[in-house]
């Protein structure tokens, strides 16, 4: 192979290992998405590129104007595409309560896995700094199911619970959201162990219940 007297060969090595091919558009879609969500997850909101996009999947940047309009339309299919994880994650916390033991350990770990799950934290901080709230609308009825499944598992104990269920919930999700941005430095200051916000959840929200 001869090189160009301009080419790196960092240019030559991504050429090897993503070479260009055909694929349809819901395969081209499909792909820049999950390279939009590791951008994302890796880099931040300023890591999201068109350009970035198109050289990790071997396209040109005209092919990905194409398929999602702009820079903004591919930023909006990225956030719809996790909201729908967030919330297909919330449900399932919901079912696993209703058919487990619905002790606080495992609600804890069923809703911080629903926000850590597939960068779901950053993607929450990067509507909000941009402003695009309606993208979080989806998840408002997930965030409901999940109060009225905790309201049912406790019931027995405190009829009138569903307002402290409110509370313990926006605990949790609160808790939850600021471990997937920043819990692992803020752990590593502090010298805890990739453990210590869910167990301390799991001790406080009790207290909801009392």
């Amino acid at each position: 192979m001869v090189m160009s007297a301009g080419a790196r060969p960092m240019d030559l090595e991504v050429a090897v290992r993503r070479p260009r091919r055909r694929r349809s558009p819901d395969e081209a879609r499909r792909e820049a998405l999950i390279s939009a969500r590791a951008l994302l997850i890796e880099g931040g909101p300023n890591a999201l590129t068109l350009k970035a996009v198109a050289d990790e999947i071997g396209v040109t940047h005209v092919n990905l104007i194409h398929h999602f309009g702009s820079a903004a339309g591919l930023q909006a299919a990225l956030m719809e595409a996790m909201v729908r994880d967030l919330t297909d994650a919330l449900a399932a916390a919901v079912i696993h309560l209703k058919s487990e033991a619905g002790a606080p350990r495992a609600l804890v770990d069923q809703v911080c896995e629903a926000m850590d799950k597939g960068g779901a934290g950053r993607l929450a901080a990067w509507i909000v700094l941009s402003g695009d709230l309606e993208h979080l609308e989806p998840v408002r009825a997930a965030i409901q199911d999940l109060v009225e499944a905790i309201h049912e598992k406790f019931a027995s104990q405190n009829p009138g619970s569903r307002e402290q269920i409110r509370r313990a919930v926006l605990f949790i999700a609160l808790c939850a959201f600021g471990d997937s941005i920043i819990g692992n430095p803020l752990r590593d200051m502090l010298g805890q162990d990739d453990d210590a916000t869910r167990e301390i959840l799991a001790r406080v929200i009790p207290m909801f219940f009392l």
